[in-house]
């Protein structure tokens, strides 16, 4: 049985954690179908965005108490390396919408998102100390969404924290009514997935491919990718929409899957 939600939107893969009864907590099974759904959509030309939402009250709880309390221990670190490595790796661009909870892995996916937006009132928090862990496989992507002593802290401490707090650090790029949370949501992932495919695959690569190098190594990096992005088709379709004031049609974006841009709202 899976307790994911898969809907094709246009662009954007949406993915719904679907266990409400247990606050989407994450077995190991779930984890592996999520994250082989975002790994096998990486070449398809199809997809320009990945939006990762949650169904009920709680985005999710973090991992299934009752499944990590039995011996799968090594399943269930491997497959949560990868999970929590996602941000990281993935060459589309991940945006989550948090309408509740999120604690420790629940927390963890939304660290690892390029983008997050959150409903006014939802909680997160890196518990795992409450039950005798530690965040161990989480802590990562959270140390580098909102910094090392914060993560250190919220790790000792296991207390709750606000979207204010979250959006402070820096683990949140919008915070929204509970009503517009997931038309904000939308509305992100819509416009990423009307980029040009080619500048984010190269903007990704970029951003991927300079940690852990040298001030130098990364900048040769970046005028590599620069100039190839700068002679291809797209920047040259890109100038000519702006002299034109209009929306481009990327080249690199397959036929038939282009967005049009939404209406503006009527002027009062």
């Amino acid at each position: 049985m899976s307790f994911l939600r898969i809907n094709r939107q246009e662009r954007i893969l949406r993915i719904t954690l679907n266990r409400p009864d247990k606050r989407n907590a994450l077995t190991t099974a779930i984890c592996h179908e999520l994250v082989d759904t975002v790994e096998g959509v990486q070449d398809d030309a199809d997809i320009g965005s990945i939006l990762i939402d949650a169904e009920g009250r709680a985005f999710c709880a973090g991992m299934d108490l009752d499944e990590a309390i039995a011996d799968k221990a090594q399943d269930s670190i491997a497959i949560h390396e990868r999970l929590f490595s996602l941000g990281r790796t993935s060459r589309k661009p991940i945006v989550a919408c948090i309408a509740g909870p999120a604690l420790g892995g629940g927390l963890g996916l939304v660290a690892q998102a390029h983008v997050a937006v959150a409903a006014q009132g939802a909680l997160f928090g890196l518990t795992e100390i409450r039950t005798g862990l530690w965040p161990f496989l989480v802590y990562r992507c959270v140390e580098a969404a909102i910094g090392s002593r914060r993560a250190l802290e919220l790790s000792l401490t296991g207390r709750l924290f606000s979207t204010q707090e979250g959006l402070t650090w820096g683990l949140l790029h919008q915070v929204a009514p509970a009503f517009e949370v997931e038309d904000r949501a939308e509305a992100v992932a819509r416009e990423v997935s009307r980029a040009s495919p080619e500048a984010v695959r190269l903007g990704i690569a970029c951003v991927h491919g300079s940690r852990g190098k040298s001030w130098e190594e990364a900048g040769k990096l970046a005028a590599t990718l620069r100039e190839a992005c700068a002679g291809g088709p797209d920047f040259t379709e890109g100038v000519a929409a702006f002299h034109e004031q209009r929306e481009p049609h990327w080249p690199s974006m397959p036929a038939g899957t282009y967005v049009e841009a939404p209406e503006p709202p009527p002027t009062q």
